[in-house]
């Protein structure tokens, strides 16, 4: 969890709201079709409860945040450009929202998938 204070007290924020920034910013990059679960345990709870942070894993330390991205990339697109640009778009969005720097982000391809022709 981050932390932060001023003079009004205390703010903190949660890896989840870390994990929803990155996956939303991650659904919204070119080429990319989907976030992928980081394991079969994680699969089977996402068909029970949708989650929002679905194939994002945080890890705060030193005051900086590292994160693993789990993503389905479009079939057809150029992998290592749309991997890259979906850092950069996390790192940049995170950093603007928060104002922590993002050590890493590490972009892991699960899968392709052709989009509907229509």
């Amino acid at each position: 969890m981050n932390e932060g204070t001023n003079p009004l007290g205390n703010i903190y924020i949660s890896h989840r709201a870390i994990a929803t920034i990155a996956h939303q910013s991650a659904l919204e990059s070119y080429g990319v079709v989907g976030l992928a679960a980081k394991n079969l345990a994680e699969g089977l709870a996402n068909v029970l409860v949708k989650d929002p942070t679905l194939g994002v894993d945080v890890h705060y330390a030193n005051n900086t945040i590292e994160i693993d991205l789990y993503i389905i990339v479009e079939y057809g697109t150029r992998i290592k450009s749309v991997a890259s640009s979906v850092s950069d778009s996390i790192r940049y969005q995170i950093e603007k929202a928060l104002g922590v720097p993002v050590q890493r982000v590490n972009v892991h391809v699960r899968g392709l998938r052709i989009s509907d022709m229509d």
